[in-house]
This record gives C-alpha cells, sequence and structure tokens, in this order.
C-alpha cells in the first residue's frame, strides 16, 4: 500500500470523527474522514469533466484551509502533478512558475487571485476557484495506481540567481519520507490511544510544512488549520495541540515576550523566573548546586506551567524546521518543560534529511539522519545525501539537476558536521541564498543589482538577514540618504512581504579589492563583509526592533 492508499484507507476509518479542521473566529470547523473524501471526490470529478489528464501538472494557488487538503488530495488520487504555490508570492513571480511548469489548470483559492495571476499572464491557463472545483458531487473511488518513480509534485524553489526551479519529488520519495515521520512521531507520542492533536499555521506549498499534513493524513491525528494570523496565540489555545511545526521566528518572538512580560509583571513570580533563569544556566555550564535546584524545582511548580499554557494542555514537544533555531531559544523552551525538536532537511531531499529524537535532544543539533538514507561531509565541509528522499531532479533543468546529483550524492550547499553519535550540526552555506528565520529562502543579487541601479551613486549594495526576520542592506558610495529611502519604497512595493528591505546602512568606502572585500575577479566577499561591518549591521537591526 503506497501512501496515497494509506491516507484514503485512514480517511475511511475515520469517516464519523474529525480529521481536518479550521480555526475561525474563536471556534473550530471540522470535516470528518468521510467529508473530506466527499470533497475529494466532487474535485476529482470537476478535474476529469475539464479535460485533465494523468501527468498533467495543475497549480494549487491558495491559503491553507479544508478544501486545499481536499484538492491536494484529488489531484493526486488522479495520478496529477500538484505544482503547490504561494498565495503571498509576488504575481509576476508566480506567472513564471505557472508558465514554466506548463501547468494546464490552476485551481485558486478565491477570485482575487484569479484576477492578479491574469494580470500577469495574456497566455494564462485555465483557472477555476474552489467554488466550482467543489460545486458538484463525486464517487468516492480509490485513487489511481502510483509506481514509486511517479512524479506526485513540483514544489518551486529559488536558486542563488533568483530564478525559480522546479523539485519534482516521486511517490517513492513520499512513501519513504512518511515512514520515517510517522515512526519518529511514535517516539516521542508513544502507545496512547487518544487522537492527536496537532496545529498547523505555516503555508502546505512549503515542502515540511506539506510534509507534516500528509503525515497527520495518515496518522490517527486531526489538523487544526490557523485561518487568521494575527490571532494566532488564541487559535493555538483553541486547538490545544499535542505539537505543531514551526519556523525559528515565532519561537524566539515567544521567548521573547516572555521574558518581557515577567519583567514587567515585576514581584515574587519575576524573581521566582529570574533565578530559575540563572540556576538554568549554571546547569548547562555544568555548576549547578543545591540552591540552583531549589529554584528551578520552585518555578517548575508555579511559574513554568501558566508559561506553557499558552500552548493549550496537551503540548508535548514542538518542531522546528527551515532555519537554523538560536541555542537560548531551544534551551529557553527546554528549561519551561516544551522540549523543541529541529528538523533538517531541504525541498530536495523531500524536506527532511535528519530528525530529532525525542529520547535525545541535544541543544544547537539537528538530530540524526532519517533511517534508509547516507548522509556524509564533503569538500569544504559540504553535506552530501543520498538515499530514497532525494528529489528526481529539477523540472526542465538536466544541467542543474546534474550539478546538484553528482556520483550518487546530492549536493546539498549546506556546511555541517557530525558528532560520533550521528547527530548533526548546521554551520552554515557555501551559496549565497539567504535564509530568514521564517524560513524563507531569498537569492541576494537579483534585489542588490536592482537598487543599486536605482541609487544615483551608488557602487555596491549588500543584502544582509540570514538568520534573522527581515533584510537590511548596506549601501556604498557617495549616496544622499533620501535617494536610498525613495529607491528602498519604489523597490518594495514590487516585492513580496519576505524579500522587502527593512532598514539600510550607507558605508561611504566601496569594497574594493585592496580592502579586501572584493574577490580578484570583482565578486562581493560577503562574509568579509559583515565581519567588518558588524557593528553596523547591528546597529540596523537594534534600531529597527525598537522603532
Amino acid at each position: 500500500m503506497n501512501f496515497l492508499e494509506n491516507i484514503f484507507e485512514r480517511l475511511k476509518e475515520a469517516s464519523q470523527r474529525p480529521v481536518v479542521q479550521e480555526a475561525r473566529a474563536g471556534r473550530l470547523v471540522g470535516a470528518t474522514g468521510h467529508e473530506l473524501l466527499a470533497q475529494v471526490a466532487a474535485a476529482r470529478t470537476y478535474l476529469r469533466q475539464a479535460g485533465l489528464r494523468r501527468g498533467d501538472r495543475c497549480a494549487l494557488l491558495a491559503q491553507n484551509s479544508i478544501r486545499w487538503v481536499a484538492a491536494d488530495l484529488a489531484l493526486m488520487a488522479e495520478g496529477m502533478i500538484v505544482v503547490p504555490l504561494y498565495a503571498r508570492q509576488a504575481p509576476a513571480e508566480l506567472a513564471v512558475m505557472v508558465r514554466d511548469s506548463q501547468a494546464r489548470l490552476v485551481v485558486c483559492g478565491e477570485g482575487s487571485l484569479v484576477d492578479a495571476l491574469r494580470g500577469q499572464m495574456a497566455d494564462a491557463p485555465r483557472c477555476a476557484v474552489f467554488d466550482e472545483v467543489f460545486s458538484g458531487a463525486g464517487r468516492q473511488e480509490r485513487p489511481a495506481s502510483t509506481a514509486d518513480g511517479d512524479a506526485v509534485t513540483m514544489i518551486y524553489t529559488s536558486g542563488t540567481s533568483g530564478e525559480a526551479k522546479g523539485v519534482v519529488l516521486t511517490a517513492g520519495n513520499l512513501n519513504h519520507m512518511l515512514w520515517c515521520t510517522g515512526a519518529r512521531l511514535d517516539l516521542l507520542m508513544g502507545q496512547r490511544k487518544e487522537t492527536e492533536q496537532v496545529f498547523h499555521y505555516l503555508p502546505m506549498c512549503f515542502a515540511g510544512s506539506w510534509i507534516l499534513m500528509l503525515t497527520c493524513l495518515s496518522r490517527n491525528a486531526v489538523l487544526t488549520l490557523s485561518t487568521d494570523l494575527p490571532r494566532l496565540a488564541d487559535e493555538i489555545r483553541l486547538a490545544e495541540p499535542h505539537y505543531f511545526l514551526n519556523v525559528p521566528t515565532l519561537l524566539e518572538r515567544v521567548r521573547a515576550g516572555v521574558e518581557e512580560a515577567m519583567e514587567k509583571r515585576g514581584g515574587a513570580g519575576a524573581g521566582m523566573f529570574r533565578g530559575a533563569k540563572q540556576a538554568w544556566a549554571r546547569r548547562q555550564e555544568g555548576k549547578a548546586g543545591a540552591l540552583d535546584a531549589l529554584r528551578l524545582g520552585v518555578a517548575k511548580a508555579v511559574v513554568f506551567p501558566a508559561i506553557r499554557r499558552r500552548f493549550g494542555r496537551n503540548i508535548e514537544a514542538l518542531i522546528c524546521g527551515s532555519a537554523p533555531l538560536a541555542v537560548e531559544t531551544q534551551l529557553f523552551f527546554q528549561m519551561i518543560g516544551i522540549p523543541v525538536l529541529q528538523v533538517y532537511g531541504l525541498t530536495e531531499t523531500t524536506a527532511i534529511c535528519t530528525m530529532d529524537d525525542p529520547r535525545r535532544i541535544e541543544p544547537g543539533r539537528v538530530g540524526p539522519a532519517i533511517p534508509g538514507i547516507e548522509m556524509r561531509v564533503g569538500d569544504n565541509e559540504e553535506i552530501l545525501v543520498r538515499g530514497p528522499n532525494v528529489f528526481a531532479g529539477y523540472w526542465k533543468r538536466s544541467e542543474e539537476t546534474a550539478t546538484a546529483l553528482r556520483d550518487g550524492w546530492f549536493h546539498t550547499g549546506d556546511q555541517g558536521e557530525v558528532d560520533e553519535t550521528g547527530n548533526w550540526r548546521i554551520i552554515g552555506r557555501l551559496k549565497n541564498l539567504i535564509i530568514l528565520n521564517s524560513g524563507h529562502n531569498i537569492a541576494p543579487e537579483p534585489i542588490e543589482e536592482s537598487l543599486a541601479r536605482q541609487i544615483a551613486g551608488a557602487q555596491q549594495v549588500v543584502l544582509v538577514g540570514n538568520g534573522r526576520s527581515f533584510l537590511a542592506a548596506l549601501v556604498t558610495g557617495a549616496v544622499k540618504t533620501r535617494d536610498v529611502a525613495a529607491a528602498l519604497a519604489a523597490l518594495n512595493e514590487k516585492l513580496p512581504h519576505y524579500r522587502k528591505i527593512r532598514v539600510y546602512q550607507v558605508v561611504r568606502e566601496a569594497f574594493t579589492v585592496e580592502n579586501g572585500l572584493l574577490t580578484a575577479n570583482g565578486k562581493l566577499k560577503r562574509d568579509a563583509i559583515a565581519a567588518k561591518y558588524w557593528e553596523e549591521i547591528e546597529a540596523m537591526y537594534g534600531k529597527a526592533v525598537s522603532a
């Protein structure tokens, strides 16, 4: 039984209980297994009537919802290749992906998305909104037969040039990955028979997010989808999850919020919290004494339970991926009694290469390789991966596929190290790709070049922000601040939210070969620039936070 057949069988078994639900205005609106299968059947009927065939690409452009899940399952069940797209992506970029994928149909959550896409594509393929796709009915059927080598999805990811590449994942990739994620969650949840409660707020067009969704459908779980990010805290408490997937941004924001709130509150509670933090720090250094144990014990009984209630009464663990999590943040959650399990991987590895073992978590590391795959360190400490999780190739990009897949190994472009127990740590990236702590990947060169052209007197523009929550820029040359501000405002209007540049710093000295900030052939030495202008970069982010 392949992954999709297993999901359909699970939904039949859960015909009378919710399997996926939406948090809406303080209440949960759900679909049982039977209701979700009915929506899948309706969508499959629409797809057939629209003339789509096995192997056709179909783009899915919508916010997370029950209907998104049903459309995704329907497309895979018909043997089509799903091309999930980010609803908040700039329309011009979406048009590039739709055109590149040769999608025959674009299924959109709402009419505004259709209008935005057609505004960029005179040759746009047929578009349909959810109301059309789910308007009819259909007969529930088994999924179309699928071989391991059959393509299931094509997820676009940006390379260092900024040009989107379609990562083709197969049924074999999914068969292996969902077995691995299920086994690791079994270690976390144990042998309990109760239905697992899982909360989800990340867009399901991202590989890791999609894998979690499919994993939940493969298990005795109910997945609650966020529909209103400004009300995220309320939705989490409403869902009362056992676990959920995160990016570092949220966890670091929660930690900062808790620490700030405790300081403002003052009194005995703040004192106990402060003492517990100090005791915890000494424990990590191996210097804790009897008084430290007492302070931690009191905080665990009196202070920490109230903090944990932010995540509901059921919370067992938090899962974090897409970017490195600060060790201090992971230790903070460990201190209050919520372990954070880290995951490392790329879209090309079906989202996952390593996962923390819940029985042995080491802050700062991302766990051992998942079962059945091999990882090793290559030249320049680059992480190399091979196994059934590695993608089939980039869509219509044979040369780039050959570069990434060499001698049977996928070259990740990430640098890492592994200890004697097989536990990995991610050191950095060989490529220039900036990874925000929200998990968004950003190629800096196209933005830098565009901005430099628009600023009179600018010699270079360098983006920074790896591991941060937003982008900032260093601008060199005899420029006027008003010109920089105007150029930024004009550029930001054309960019999606995560590519906007929030702050900048003018640097009068240009980067040259002579001052060690350019290579001999004129390329930026980004690490050297970041080191030299460390204070200016820290000041930019400090100014933005305090503004």
